[in-house]
């Protein structure tokens, strides 16, 4: 136990650094892109950290020990990702705005409202379109097929329409700026390639720790006998959404609130769309009382997200405490129900 316990320290001690690592190379690719923030946070950084638990359930789905196990741990990575960001990660971006507040000069979040609204929305239609369609007869493969190109369409579209808000948002002061120097700069010249050399590097490691901590939390799993669906719903997506969380962390106390909120929400809608896509074409996409109530917590956490970028003019702190209490909620859902 201590052993494996060590390990698990390490894998975490190495996605944080690649995380730091990440951060600093996309800050100055959205800064020479001449991008906005919510463009370098909400497609550039979402889609970049979410390629750990994108690969977890295609690991799980092509090369589970059983057919039970894929199923389960395949669609309870798929939609445990979401679940994650909308709950723990959002309580996490509220603490750091806390802790960092002396810092940070400012006791509530500034994020640009129109990237975070429009993220919420997109999010909320295709993770509710992703959950209905499970409910779909197996012999209505057309139907779930239509469902999942449609799913595969709402996020390129997200893609065109944040970019389209782009220029806008740099003329108004929202263009990315780099608070610290590229890292490779000081061995290299400063230039794109040296750019795309670190974010690529920094991936790497991201997903080299990633699988390690996953898998070193399988073991700790088997040790304490969590039962699967526990284990894909909770336990997985903690450690695959680590990168997001992270970074988010490490922009809340930089001052860059519209990164910060932009890398979670905007990892929402790619996991809500694309990923939920792979399941319904790579599995029957089916669910049971855990994953409806994991799916259900989701979308009550993304309509109060949603509900606050709407009308609550400070985002204080506490606001996202709820988000917290929710996934508390489903802890005990998941633990008691997942036991019976």
């Amino acid at each position: 136990m201590i052993q494996e316990l060590l390990i698990l320290v390490f894998w975490l001690v190495l996605i944080i650094i690649a995380a730091e690592i990440f951060t600093n190379a996309i800050e100055s690719l959205g800064a020479k892109l001449k991008f906005s923030e919510g463009v370098t946070g909400s497609i550039f950084a979402a889609v970049g950290t979410a390629l750990p638990e994108t690969m977890v359930p295609l690991v799980a789905i092509f090369g589970g020990s059983s057919e039970h196990v894929r199923e389960e741990v395949g669609v309870g990575a798929i939609l445990g990702a979401p679940f994650m960001l909308a709950t723990l990660a959002m309580f996490l971006i509220g603490a750091s705005v806390w802790k960092f507040k002396a810092g940070r000069k400012k006791e509530v979040l500034t994020p640009e409202r129109g990237g975070f609204r429009r993220d919420m929305e997109f999010f909320l239609f295709a993770f509710t379109l992703s959950f209905l369609v499970a409910f779909t007869p197996q012999d209505y493969r057309l139907i779930r097929v239509f469902v999942a190109i449609l799913l595969v369409m709402t996020y390129f579209y997200y893609v065109l329409e944040t970019v389209k808000a782009s220029a806008a948002l740099v003329k108004e002061g929202h263009a990315t700026e780099e608070s610290k120097s590229l890292y490779l700069g000081v061995i290299f010249r400063d230039h794109m390639a040296i750019v795309v050399l670190q974010l690529i590097v920094a991936l790497g490691l991201i997903i080299v720790g990633a699988k390690g901590f996953v898998n070193e939390v399988e073991s700790l799993a088997e040790i304490i006998r969590i039962p699967v669906i526990a284990l894909s719903l909770l336990i997985i997506p903690v450690a695959t959404e680590l990168p997001e969380k992270i970074n988010s962390i490490l922009w809340i106390r930089k001052g860059k609130d519209t990164m910060a909120l932009g890398n979670i929400t905007g990892a929402m809608v790619f996991q809500g769309s694309l990923l939920p896509a792979i399941g319904i074409f790579l599995t029957p996409w089916t669910i049971n009382v855990t994953v409806v109530a994991s799916c259900t917590v989701t979308i009550l956490a993304g309509i109060w997200l949603y509900f606050i970028a709407m009308r609550v003019k400070k985002l204080t702190p506490p606001l996202f405490i709820l988000n917290g209490l929710l996934y508390l909620v489903f802890v005990y859902i998941a633990l008691t129900v997942g036991r019976t």
